[in-house]
């Protein structure tokens, strides 16, 4: 197995989105190697850090480029969803930060047994918890109906060649299973025209996307956790997320228009009888990209969007 390895992105701006206080309490939801939970206990003196991972290989890296810093965090092995209700049983009912990094790692993408990558050949698997007993990517394209396949595409990865995919998945599957990320990834790509796949620059990458998000169910209920971990800030407290692709930054500029609204009632209603009241501000108010240089350097960062808001 290599290194488990990951360039944290926009390290800079997101550390300084969550706008640390050295006594404070924060919570890393998704430490991965634990690049950017590294540089917020670095400003900690006597506060603490909760990070949260679900995959073993992640806490495992984590734990050694943490290990300076001991006394100031506590590694948790669990879902991020799971965060609020876990750090209410361990009675912390209160935070001055979160940062939700919603990216794959590098590692995950490269290490060619995880299923993740169309660069590197492996079993088709892109389950994040191995431990978990879930569908497996492999069982998804060589099980599911050819109308789910393209349900599936469409509604995780906004792929508009759907269709002609899942037909050609189910066709060849007929003649021999479908076991590797490479024999996915040719299946895909004779089923676009050859510009398309020419020009995109990584044709298979919308359809690994969609499949990975359905199987690790990372939309389900993000909405609703957003809202408890903004519930759980400090007056003055920050959030702070990062996104890599639209579905994901759509779900949370909702949640954080929403939640920096005061009034939500139809625009024709006289009074107000909605009674609902902003709990944030937005810190900005257009998504936050990387600069052209990190863009250039690490090739991950150009699609992700960091949103911050400040529980006011």
């Amino acid at each position: 197995m290599q290194e488990f390895r990951h360039v944290p992105v926009m390290l800079n701006e997101v550390v300084d989105g969550l706008s640390i206080v050295e006594n404070g309490v924060y919570v890393d939801c998704t430490v991965g190697g634990g690049g950017h939970s590294l540089r917020i206990v670095q400003k900690l003196k006597n506060g603490h850090l909760y990070a949260f991972d679900r995959d073993e290989d992640a806490i495992k890296k984590s734990t050694e480029t943490l290990k300076d810093f001991k006394k100031n965090i506590t590694l948790i092995k669990a879902n991020f969803h799971d965060a609020p209700s876990i750090l209410k049983e361990m009675g912390v009912t209160e935070i001055d930060g979160f940062l939700v990094d919603l990216g794959v790692s590098s590692y995950q993408i490269d290490e060619g047994d995880r299923g993740f990558s169309f660069v590197h050949d492996g079993r088709l698997d892109m389950r994040m918890d191995r431990s978990e007993d879930v569908e497996t990517a492999e069982e998804i394209v060589n099980s599911f109906s050819e109308q789910r396949l393209v349900e599936i595409m469409q509604e995780y990865g906004e792929e508009e060649f759907a269709k002609p995919i899942a037909k050609n998945i189910v066709l060849a599957r007929q003649k021999a299973r479908i076991e590797t990320t490479f024999r996915l990834k040719e299946i895909i790509e004779s089923s676009m025209p050859k510009k398309v796949v020419y020009s995109r620059g990584g044709a298979s990458k919308k359809v690994f996307q969609a499949l990975r998000i359905y199987i690790n169910r990372e939309l389900d209920g993000l909405d609703k956790f957003l809202e408890e971990m903004i519930d759980m800030l400090r007056v003055g407290g920050r959030g702070v997320v990062l996104t890599f692709h639209s579905l994901e930054d759509r779900i949370v500029k909702n949640v954080f228009k929403l939640e920096s609204t005061n009034c939500i009632c139809p625009p024709k209603t006289p009074i107000c009888i909605c009674h609902h009241k902003a709990k944030v501000r937005l810190v900005n108010r257009k998504p936050i990209v990387a600069s052209e240089k990190e863009q250039q350097e690490n090739s991950r960062s150009t699609s992700a969007k960091l949103r911050i808001v400040e529980r006011i």
